[in-house]
């Protein structure tokens, strides 16, 4: 991947925080429509576009772990994946494979396998998660990775 940088775009980042928050607005509603479904999709997608704008890699390796979460979420595994493993590749590049991004880069590899049904996969990147999680070094972190970690959907 090549270097990223922030352009300090404000309007950009303000755009991407308010997307995100959308986006969990959206994933903790009882019940969506498919109206919901396509917003939520949209507004993960433009989130971490506007990261890319404004951001730095640790916003866009968020975005896209957010983004693979999303198409869990919905069971659209070949989605999920593709994403997952572009913040997994971004943790790699970037110097952020440790602690709390490196842990949920795994998660969402391991979500999005089970969501696939491989369980091969998806036993060794929840191991990784777990494993990645308990070294995550600020309580408030790893009490919110572990939080996300146990929730839906591990189908």
């Amino acid at each position: 991947m090549d270097a990223i940088e922030s352009n300090g775009d404000e309007r950009s980042k303000a755009l991407a925080i308010d997307l995100n928050n959308l986006v969990w607005k959206l994933l903790s509603k009882k019940e969506r429509n498919d109206l919901d479904n396509s917003r939520l999709i949209n507004a993960a997608h433009a989130s971490c576009y506007f990261w890319e704008m404004a951001g730095t890699p640790v916003n866009i390796a968020r975005g896209e772990w957010l983004i693979s979460r999303v198409y869990s979420v919905l069971g659209l595994s070949e989605s999920a994946l593709y994403h997952a493993r572009k913040s997994l590749q971004i943790c790699q590049d970037c110097g952020l494979a440790q602690d709390f991004d490196i842990a949920y880069a795994y998660e969402g590899l391991a979500r999005s396998y089970a969501i696939a049904g491989n369980r091969h996969e998806f036993e060794r990147y929840f191991q990784m998660a777990s494993e990645a999680g308990e070294k995550i070094s600020l309580p408030e972190d790893k009490r919110l990775f572990f939080e996300d970690f146990k929730s839906e959907p591990w189908q």
